[in-house]
């Protein structure tokens, strides 16, 4: 038996690829065989084969070889459409590109399971005559299941849901709720993600499914905008010009579409214009260091134009008279004139 196995398996590693349906099912079936030969032959040496009469004998199995024999042509049948509808999905997938590999293995697992899930039914079938009251009771065991596992198998069916319609793929910038950064997993309970931070962040596909997410990388470009403040007394056509021709010489900026600048409200002190400009494969990194650059680079030239950035200027003053208390009845004194009144008063009472 090991012998056979070990045989089997040496032909199937070197025909990976090029097996099909029958092969497949042929080799199935004599592993199949070799196992249960090496079983039978175990048995015998064991001495068991006498007891292995009697109970087949006592348990009436002779009238379920009909039942046997169609349950193995069932499952084998089962195996074999399996491998059939994998192959044109394989096909399907080649040919065009609708579905991804990722979401071929999906389809072509959702696919096994429901093709062994009916060759199942129909096994258990032949073997019972209440095969409905079997499935009530699988009915009320599902529901009570999925009555204390409802969040697991809310978080399972927004996976697959996720896997589907994939809002996002692995390696995508996206933003969540609090937390963003780049996506390293995503399974059928959760999706994990890698803030710039360093930190893994775990969350149940539930609240994925049910939140909106912000994707920076979807498209392969990115708009950013950087605010800058002019004074009023400097032309915000001019200053958005300046501005314009620092940001085209960055790299990293896109030259379509082109950097634009634009006038977006009246601030307290300054004129407030918004540079923006857009970044192919746009990542955490690559956005701030472009960032800095553009920075850099509208501040040195409104520099050279002679345009003023404003900012925030505090004026402190103090009073130069002194500030005058009233104490007792009707007497002042003064802090930082030395104390007149005061002094009057006192003569006037000693008098």
């Amino acid at each position: 038996m090991i012998a056979v196995r070990y045989l089997v398996r040496r032909y199937r590693r070197a025909q990976t690829g090029d097996l099909g349906t029958t092969k497949r099912l042929a080799l199935s079936s004599v592993i199949a065989a070799s196992t249960a030969a090496g079983v039978l032959t175990v048995v015998g040496l064991w001495g068991l084969g006498d007891q292995l009469v009697a109970a087949y004998g006592s348990l009436a199995l002779a009238e379920q070889v009909p039942n046997i024999v169609l349950a193995v042509i069932v499952l084998g049948g089962a195996y074999a459409l399996t491998d059939f509808l994998g192959q044109i999905i394989h096909e399907v997938v080649s040919t065009g590109k609708t579905i991804s590999t990722h979401q071929k293995q999906i389809i072509y697992r959702l696919t096994q399971l429901g093709v062994y899930s009916l060759a199942g039914l129909i096994v258990i079938g032949l073997f019972t005559d209440n095969l409905g009251s079997l499935l009530v009771g699988a009915g009320f065991l599902g529901i009570v299941v999925g009555m204390a596992a409802r969040q697991t198998l809310g978080s399972v069916l927004a996976g697959i849901v996720l896997m589907f319609s994939r809002p996002f793929e692995i390696g995508d910038w996206i933003e969540f709720e609090e937390n963003e950064g780049t996506v390293t997993e995503i399974t059928i309970f959760h999706t994990r993600i890698q803030t710039f931070d360093g930190e893994y962040v775990t969350i149940p596909n539930d609240r994925i499914a049910n939140n909106p997410i912000i994707d920076r990388s979807r498209k392969g470009r990115l708009r950013i905008e950087v605010e800058v403040g002019i004074d009023y007394d400097d032309d915000p056509d001019h200053a958005a010009e300046v501005a314009q021709e620092a940001m085209a010489g960055i790299d990293n900026v896109r030259t379509a579409p082109r950097p634009k600048v634009v006038a977006k409200r009246f601030g307290d002190s300054a004129v407030v214009l918004g540079a923006r400009f857009w970044i192919d494969q746009p990542s955490a990194r690559k956005r701030w260091r472009t960032q800095t650059a553009v920075i850099s680079a509208i501040h040195g030239a409104f520099r050279e134009e002679g345009i003023t950035i404003p900012f925030p200027q505090r004026t402190h003053g103090a009073r130069s008279e002194g500030l005058s208390v009233t104490v007792g009845s009707g007497s002042d004194v003064t802090g930082a004139n030395g104390g007149g009144r005061n002094g009057d008063a006192g003569a006037g009472g000693d008098e």
